[in-house]
């Protein structure tokens, strides 16, 4: 009898579409996946997770047959019709998921296009690219981030999840041109704001490669005093 897995809704296999998701989304595919749980996408979007996932399930069972296989031909069996049976077994098994990944990969494409479709179609012909700073802060951002006081050196910093840092000012640029906004229901002088990116931040993130003539400003070091975001999912 053909082993049963059994996947469980963890991404510990990655997919060839895993990028060109994040891309489009604008968001990185455990964040997706959250942001889906807590009901915070459209329809179009939390059907491309949904999609997403059973790629994903695809995957996993691709990759534990695998490891069947690789069990039954590592010479800890003896070589009898038995082990030979339960190889071709285990051999037709990954011929049939191999099958529903490529079918699961078309449905998410599919999925996928009318959304890279719309971003496109959102920024016009005649909108610039983004600099390759501000496209490395806005995918830092997309992950999460938090602007953090610094106390002793009286500066603010956007802190990400990658534990990358965004100068304040370059924040003030970002929310001026509509890509990010900050939760500033707390607006202390003490207080850690999130930052998250709009709509526009998302389409932009999307549909625009980096201009890569402008080179990147070099990354500064973690503030001892900044406090790290948790851990993504």
């Amino acid at each position: 009898m053909r082993p049963d897995p059994q996947p469980r809704a963890v991404r510990p296999v990655i997919s060839t579409l895993d990028h060109r998701v994040e891309a489009t989304t604008g968001y990185d595919i455990d964040t997706l996946w959250s942001r889906a749980d807590r009901g915070l996408l459209d329809e179009p979007h939390t059907h491309l997770v949904e999609l997403h996932r059973a790629l994903t399930s695809a995957g996993i069972t691709i990759t534990f047959q695998r490891g069947v296989l690789n069990q039954l031909s590592s010479g800890e069996f003896p070589v009898d019709k038995a082990l030979l049976k339960r190889i071709d077994i285990t051999v037709a098994g990954l011929k049939e998921d191999l099958a529903r990944r490529e079918l699961a990969e078309a449905r998410v494409i599919a999925a996928l296009e009318p959304i890279e479709a719309a971003a496109r179609s959102t920024r016009g012909d005649g909108c610039e690219r983004l600099a390759a700073v501000d496209h490395a802060a806005l995918r830092g951002i997309a992950g999460g981030a938090v602007l953090h006081p610094q106390l002793l050196t009286n500066q603010r910093l956007v802190i990400t999840a990658s534990r990358s840092v965004i100068p304040y000012e370059h924040l003030e640029r970002l929310e001026a041109s509509g890509l990010v906004s900050r939760d500033t229901s707390d607006d202390s002088p003490f207080a850690s704001q999130p930052v998250t990116l709009t709509e526009n931040g998302r389409s932009a993130l999307a549909g625009l490669r980096p201009h890569t003539t402008t080179a990147p400003a070099p990354a500064a070091s973690t503030p001892q005093a900044g406090r790290g975001l948790g851990k993504r999912r």
